[in-house]
């Protein structure tokens, strides 16, 4: 069997371990990054989740999911403004090549696909290495970055898989006992240990009059009856509409969320393939019926997915499924439903303070607290506002001290598997804030190489410091509406907050807003009309086309734009500079300009 040395190990090729490997490997140490799929990136490109969720506003696009989104502008023919479920579709190969493309370009990064961790190599506490069929690899530091939390369970690391009650850790939303016959929740937690997995699927509208090949029926006896009541069928397919007339079908209500015999997952490899085989039947059942009501012009998508043995994906379908929750870390801190929910009267979640009383957030995300449990809506805490005209969920962070083990040296956790409780693992597990995990974990393995030192000994300011003031994608730290990277005070007003959180504002706006600038931006176009604001605090264009009036909803993402449509009046003749987005119908506002002031 083939030796192999490293300074760091990342196990895993998904959206937390590509991060991890590349952001090591940019510090200068010597990775080794091993994958099971050809595909790196996970949700991001190889599960087919190629419409993200969450960290969409335009101050939260920093590190490497910002540099990520800059690169997929440059690169996505037609743009990313085609869904409403996402600011941002794209084309599964082309986030694909992203990733290969910057791992390539990194001499001290070697990678090998198709593998599957048999073994984790420990030496009394401390995590020495992974054994792969055809070789080991032994590292300074291990990173965790399967899908499943895979690493975990090979090297009895502790760690949790399913729900936990109330008294765990007074989760608002978490259910007051996992036995008990009364609870309204028993039947949904005894059915689903964790949150469904989706297997996507990609359509196509092959046009009018055009008939696509005939997506066979699997003889499931799933119903999907009423899969878009209140939505119609064009919005439900413009959810994750894609460039080139594709569509995303990822869909929760009555669609292919597949959540039988989860439990298969962690079993063994034969277990977990079963239930792969059963999930993407599922999926491909579900198509059938788009298929069968909406029209023969409706087929599965060709050439997206690589064909592969050894999954039942490829073609249209992703390669495996989309996993919305793994095992999960017991670490030295526990994010919990109440380190995401809003501080009393304000917009964002406190900092997270280790025992010296430091603030140690390596992450932020924003993205509402999210479960999926086929037919049934899980009851949760509400945490989403109203900002731009449209909702999005209030900010939280993540400390470092969740990805590090409580008792186990030489580890880190760097994807769904962090320590995290199952009801907050619904606001966590979104593909920019694991994306970011994956990046600050990479980091300390650098970090901790570089200065022979544990995961739990590392400095977490130095960790801040590094991130911030990465040459390559600087993170943001502190979420904050209004500070955007090109700001001169971002990294001043990020290393303030960190350094003293009582001066952080819970409204997450620090009054430092940067007007935009009179140029149009790339890929805008100009609409005149009347400007109208509704009761829930959306915005609205009226305008017209020959004789009719129509209505364009107007929403943004840059805090200046926000902040104009704020400031307009009822009934205001307005120009309005943005992106056109017909799946969503909205104008993705960049600039305002009253008619009566030009």
């Amino acid at each position: 069997m083939e030796q192999l040395t490293t300074e760091v190990l990342v196990v895993g090729g998904g959206t937390g371990g590509t991060a991890a490997a590349i952001q090591a490997a940019r510090l200068g140490v010597q990775v080794m990054l091993v994958s099971e799929w050809p595909w790196l990136g996970g949700m991001l490109t190889a599960a087919g989740v190629t419409a993200p969720d969450g960290n969409e506003l335009a101050a939260f696009q920093t590190g490497l999911w910002g540099a990520f989104l800059r690169e997929l502008e440059r690169r996505q023919p037609g743009g990313l403004h085609h869904g409403w479920v996402s600011f941002f579709t794209y084309e599964p190969a082309v986030g694909a090549s992203i990733f290969a493309d910057w791992v390539a370009a990194l001499p001290n990064l070697t990678w090998r696909w198709g593998y599957h961790p048999r073994e984790v190599l420990r030496s009394g506490n401390r995590i020495t290495g992974v054994a792969f069929d055809p070789f080991i690899v032994e590292a300074q530091i291990t990173l965790d970055g399967t899908e499943l939390g895979d690493l975990l369970a090979l090297g009895e690391v502790p760690y949790r898989w399913g729900w936990e009650t109330q008294n765990q850790w007074q989760e608002p939303s978490a259910p007051k006992s996992l036995n008990d016959a009364v609870e309204p929740l028993l039947p949904v937690i005894e059915k689903y240990p964790v949150q469904s997995p989706t297997w996507v699927v990609v359509m196509q509208d092959y046009g009018a009059g055009v008939t696509a090949p005939l997506i066979p029926s699997m003889g499931s006896q799933a119903s999907f009856m009423g899969a878009w009541e209140g939505y119609g069928p064009t919005q439900f397919l413009n959810y994750g509409r894609l460039p080139g007339n594709r569509f995303m079908i990822n869909w929760p209500q009555q669609g292919n969320d597949y959540g039988v015999g989860l439990e298969r997952l962690i079993e063994s490899d034969s277990a977990r393939y079963a239930y792969w085989q059963e999930a993407k039947n599922h999926s491909q059942e579900f198509a059938h019926f788009i298929q069968a009501n909406l029209g023969q012009r409706y087929g599965l998508a060709e050439n997206i997915f690589p064909e592969l043995e050894g999954t039942p994906g490829g073609g249209g379908f992703a390669l495996y499924p989309y996993y919305r929750e793994s095992r999960r870390l017991v670490g030295l801190a526990t994010v919990s439903e109440l380190d995401i929910l809003p501080m009393p009267g304000g917009q964002v979640a406190p900092l997270p303070l280790n025992a010296e009383g430091v603030v140690d957030a390596i992450v932020i995300g924003n993205y509402p607290n999210d479960h999926h449990y086929p037919g049934f809506t899980m009851p949760l805490t509400p945490k989403a506002i109203r900002w731009g005209g449209r909702w999005t969920g209030t900010p939280f962070t993540i400390p470092y001290r969740a990805l590090i083990p409580a008792k186990i040296d030489g580890l880190l956790a760097c994807d769904k598997n962090i320590s995290i409780t199952h009801i907050a693992n619904g606001a966590t597990r979104l593909q920019p804030v694991v994306l970011g995990i994956g990046q600050a974990a990479g980091a300390a393995a650098a970090l901790c190489v570089q200065q022979a030192c544990n995961p739990r000994e590392l400095s977490v300011q130095n960790l801040q410091k590094c991130l911030l003031q990465d040459t390559h994608a600087p993170a943001m730290l502190v979420p904050c509406f209004d500070l955007l990277p090109d700001d001169q005070q971002w990294l001043v007003r990020q290393l303030a907050y960190l350094g003293h959180p009582e001066t952080y504002p819970p409204s997450g706006f620090t009054d430092s807003l940067k007007q935009t600038p009179s140029i149009a931006a790339k890929g805008t176009s100009t609409f005149c009309g009347q400007y109208q604001q509704r009761q829930d605090n959306s915005h609205q264009l009226l305008y017209k086309i020959s004789d009719r009036t129509k209505v364009m909803n107007l929403v943004a993402i840059e805090p200046w734009a926000a902040d104009q449509l704020m400031q307009l009046d009822d009934n205001s003749q307005i120009n309005v500079q943005g992106i056109h987005n017909a799946g969503g119908d909205w104008v993705l506002v960049t600039h305002v300009q009253v008619i009566d002031e030009m």
